[in-house]
């Protein structure tokens, strides 16, 4: 495979350099419209003349972005190259105005959402984590203790097993059509790997200890020969010593944040950084640190490459799906914002990586004759330092002393230490024991907690369990915060009082986040490319993630999953 040009990640020694494809298949689309969606139906694409009838795709490219707001996409489209996003916004179909339609935007609430159509209150992942409401122990969003790595070392809370998503996917349910189809996941972290491969597909997780890419055994016993000799060439190392530094001339950063500026807080730095650990060779900190870089995800797209090949992906007529899901960005952006120059010249870095997997392609399945479609699992919120030096709203506060200061209320109205026991996943989780041993009415006390929470900086809003149970509430001018906290409440899992927060507030001390129901926080990108069933076109409608799940089912010919809630995205027939 040729390998891209070294300016690129500033590493002779490219990750790309997966032997040539032979793959040969036709595509073509069905719209299956179901009855209860309120989008027109579109109507199946015509074949050229001469040609066979058009059915279905026959591989379906799923590409998620960890954290990449839509600001950024169309704020350096000026500066990307030829064909890596510009693919999709010159020769497919995007939306300028996709929103998740749930408030909590973490990443693994996005990454459940995007192909079961489903809002967390159906699919059960509330969060990366959250707390439970009898014991208050932590819950891991893919945690299973019943699996574990294979070929390495797995920790109570890691991820490794789609246990607790409670919806299934497109993949789940194209698998069930079509017997022998394939669902092969892939991401830096294992929530983004497992939740979309659903119930029946196969995941596989970068290793951060070992710069492995590692399944669990919760999806095989061991690992098939190509993942074992994808692992043995040690790619990750071929990264030991080398440099990210900027892609572009410098002039090109100035509309970004400067390197080291006071606002990173407790992590600053400069472009450019060298790729090393603590040791004089790979280590664990060598590996985990090439998250936080465009290495990490050159490494997702190679291990693509090679799913592609080992498991022979779209070359017979059953439709396979392979999920890619990129992580460097959030680590990016966390640390150092999506208004900087490490996050402007790592968007970059990925256009690039995603035209060599582009043309790749295009030579070893064929020019447009493959669909992928690329989104992400949340926005983000500037730095507030930064907010409030534009004349705008943001500030930070301490969480452990917001739940201190929710207790010393409760303590004072109703005589009981501690009765608000954690935070979990954007709620105040009451004490269940001491509420019982106390015998204080649950509806009285969450109002309580309400209004003390409502009484802190930074919140927004604040609604009660009731609230949410009943399905209403005096929302008054705050009443879209409430239908979007109200598609993040599940009623098994969440706690007592839900909260949001203000724009550009957080509860933490350094770098910056998401998870709020604010605009920078859910406005990501739907993109479309593949000219045999999208046209170029923008299109301007505000639409939601939950509609990516329909909308490929019916371009796969099979049922929308049983528990979507989304609509057919607005995508016009391509005539040919």
């Amino acid at each position: 495979m040729r390998k891209p040009q070294p300016v690129l990640l500033s590493n002779p020694r490219s990750a790309f350099s997966a032997s040539a494809l032979s793959l040969a298949f036709t595509f073509a689309v069905l719209w299956l419209v179901a009855s209860c969606s309120t989008t027109p139906a579109v109507p199946p694409a015509a074949a050229a003349p001469g040609a066979a009838a058009p059915t279905k795709p026959r591989l379906v490219v799923f590409i998620a972005v960890d954290g990449l707001p839509m600001r950024q996409v169309t704020g350096y489209r000026d500066q990307l190259g030829l064909d890596g996003l510009a693919r999709f916004l010159d020769r497919g179909t995007w939306f300028a105005e996709a929103h998740y339609g749930h408030a909590y935007t973490v990443t693994a609430a996005g990454h459940a959402t995007m192909l079961t159509g489903a809002y967390p209150h159906r699919t059960g992942i509330i969060g990366n984590e959250w707390r439970d409401r009898e014991t208050g122990d932590r819950v891991y969003c893919t945690g299973d203790t019943s699996a574990t790595y294979i070929g390495n070392e797995t920790d109570k809370l890691d991820g490794t097993s789609p246990r607790n998503l409670r919806a299934e996917t497109v993949g789940d349910v194209m698998k069930r059509s079509y017997p022998g189809a394939k669902v092969i996941s892939v991401s830096g972290k294992d929530r983004g790997a497992i939740l979309p491969a659903g119930k029946t597909g196969t995941a596989y997780m970068y290793m951060s200890a070992s710069g492995q890419f590692a399944s669990s055994t919760y999806y095989m016993a061991r690992h098939p020969a190509w993942v074992d000799a994808f692992n043995a060439a040690k790619p990750a190392d071929r990264y030991f010593r080398a440099e990210w530094k900027p892609l572009l001339p410098e002039a090109v950063y100035a509309r970004s944040l400067p390197d080291n500026h006071p606002a990173y807080g407790t992590l600053p730095g400069k472009l450019p950084i060298v790729m090393k650990g603590k040791a004089e060779q790979p280590d664990p900190a060598f590996y985990s640190g090439l998250l936080r870089s465009p290495f990490a995800d050159a490494l997702t797209l190679d291990f693509a490459r090679a799913a592609i090949v080992g498991e022979a992906l779209g070359q017979d007529d059953v439709p396979d799906i392979l999920a890619i899901s990129l992580s460097g960005h959030d680590y990016v952006n966390h640390a150092w914002s999506a208004e900087s120059r490490f996050s402007q010249d790592h968007l970059l870095q990925l256009d690039r990586l995603f035209a060599a997997f582009f043309q790749r392609l295009d030579q070893t399945v064929g020019k447009d004759r493959y669909l992928v479609v690329l989104t992400a699992d949340h926005g983000f919120t500037p730095l507030p330092e930064v907010s409030k030096e534009r004349g705008e709203e943001g500030g930070r506060f301490n969480n452990t002393q917001f739940l201190n200061n929710i207790n010393k209320g409760l303590e004072k109205r109703y005589g009981v230490p501690t009765l608000a026991g954690q935070l979990s996943a954007s709620g105040v989780l009451i004490n269940r024991r001491q509420l019982a041993d106390r015998q204080l009415d649950a509806a009285a006390v969450q109002q309580t907690i309400r209004e003390l929470v409502l009484a802190e900086p930074g919140v927004q809003v604040a609604y009660t369990r009731r609230e949410f149970e009943a399905g209403m509430a005096d929302a008054g001018a705050d009443a879209p915060y409430f239908a979007a906290m109200q598609k993040s409440f599940n009623k098994d899992l969440s706690a007592d009082v839900q909260f949001g927060l203000k724009p550009g507030w957080m509860g933490q001390a350094t770098g910056t986040t998401h998870g709020s129901p604010n605009r920078n926080d859910t406005h990501v990108p739907i993109l479309f490319y593949g000219p045999a069933w999208v046209p170029a076109t923008r299109v301007e409608q505000r639409v939601e993630v939950v509609d990516i799940a329909p909308t490929l089912a019916g371009m796969l010919g099979v049922a929308a999953p049983s528990m979507s809630e989304g609509r057919l995205l607005p995508i016009a027939a391509v005539r040919r």
